[in-house]
């Protein structure tokens, strides 16, 4: 017998919401939690993003809210644009529902934000401004009931596990925790034993189908990477790629020089404002733009539907971060490419991605391709303008090098300038 939300739910207005949604089957994840949630557990889940975690979360929530008491959940996110996308499909959920989900995170107004903390039943979190506001004590957590740790292992990754700590005791002991991670590293099993009571422990399966996820890889000379992307990206007829590199002045630099060769590409990195990301984010989403360029911190959380293509620049350091890139693809049945060029500086990370013997990727021959435009150094694409210092610059240069000092055992000094009185 086939299990729908019908059957699952009893809050009419959620079934309608739902509907409205066209949202029918509740995926693995949420047929599996719902009912732990809804018994008020501590539930451990290891999902990826696209498995449909939000709504495992979000419609026990909704069915528990009272809207005439004030913040009874919080939601701790990663990035801003997992916030803002949780927040959203949060208030598809509670249409119909007079319950007010208020998104948190900086970057923007924090007034604002205190203006509408009295209203809100739910908080949908940066720990870092959840830290800012409670400091400023104009957040109370001490009525929380439900605290969900969303992506917590890039919580940790980012540096914000102290914050998590923070926010954690800043609530009722007696209150249920939910945490949904990709990976479960050490750190991560620390917040579990120490703020957990009895967690049951969920696992699903990777959404994307892997018959249909095609993985090559190029060995290629980091001189031509950039040739052969630009190769790769005209010869397809139309793709919905990521391109993944490994610094914001990466992303910077391929954005621009793409875009140079009449490659139609969107940056979206951690240095942007909020503002500028959101702005990518709904051309892309729009499909008006069709390539992003982005670092793993930003796209981390970001479900993009219907990706053709992921090419990882730059290769990731670990097994876990490369599956989380190519899983982006090759969902709800469609076809996907991940594409890897790997260079000389990358064949140690390459050589940990592929201890990983469940990842097939295959080496194809490297093209001959035509050499393309290319600028070594460009403006960011962060309001506060700064110059890309990779290494193909050279060494940095302290004005006139001709008028340093060379008197300290024949070492080059820069001369030191005059401070102005």
């Amino acid at each position: 017998m086939t299990i729908t939300f019908t059957t699952l739910l009893k809050d009419e207005s959620l079934k309608k919401a739902l509907k409205d949604m066209r949202i029918v089957e509740p995926t693995p994840i949420q047929e599996k939690a719902l009912p732990l949630l809804e018994g008020n557990h501590d539930v451990i889940c290891q999902a990826s993003t696209g498995s449909g975690k939000t709504l495992a979360f979000a419609i026990p929530l909704a069915e528990k809210i009272n809207i005439q008491e004030s913040i009874q959940a919080i939601v701790l996110v990663p990035t801003r644009e997992l916030c803002e996308q949780v927040t959203e499909e949060f208030r598809k959920v509670v249409k119909y529902k007079q319950i007010n989900i208020l998104e948190v995170y900086g970057g923007v107004s924090i007034e604002n934000q205190i203006r509408k903390l009295p209203k809100a039943h739910v908080i949908v979190a940066t720990p870092g401004r959840a830290c800012d506001l409670l400091n400023r004590r104009v957040l109370r957590l001490d009525r929380v009931k439900t605290l969900v740790l969303d992506e917590a292992d890039r919580m940790l990754d980012m540096g914000f596990i102290k914050d998590v700590e923070i926010l954690i005791r800043a609530t009722p002991n007696k209150r249920q925790t939910l945490m949904f991670s990709a990976t479960l590293p050490k750190g991560i099993q620390h917040i579990t034993r120490r703020h957990m009571k009895d967690p049951k422990v969920l696992k699903t399966k990777e959404q994307v189908d892997k018959n249909l996820l095609k993985q090559y890889y190029y060995d290629v000379p980091i001189r031509d990477r950039f040739h052969l992307l630009v190769h790769l990206l005209q010869k397809e007829k139309a793709p919905y790629a990521i391109v993944f590199c490994g610094t914001r002045r990466a992303v910077d630099l391929i954005t621009y020089n793409l875009n140079q060769n009449g490659i139609d590409a969107r940056a979206i990195h951690g240095g942007l404002t909020q503002a500028k990301r959101k702005q990518v984010m709904d051309s892309f989403h729009g499909k008006k733009a069709h390539i992003l360029v982005a670092s793993d911190i930003a796209a981390r959380g970001l479900d993009i539907k219907l990706l053709t293509h992921v090419y990882n620049f730059d290769v990731p350091k670990t097994p876990e971060e490369y599956t989380h890139r190519i899983g982006r693809t090759a969902r709800a049945g469609e076809e996907g490419i991940a594409i890897t060029l790997v260079s000389e500086k990358d064949y140690d990370n390459f050589r940990r991605v592929l201890q990983d013997r469940t990842l097939k990727i295959e080496k194809l021959q490297t093209p001959s391709v035509p050499i393309t435009k290319f600028t070594p150094r460009v403006q960011s694409f962060n309001e506060r303008p700064r110059r890309f210092q990779g290494r193909s610059q050279g060494p940095r240069r302290f004005g006139n090098r001709g008028q340093g000092n060379r008197s300290q055992g024949g070492r080059y000094v820069p001369r030191q300038r005059s401070r102005r009185r």
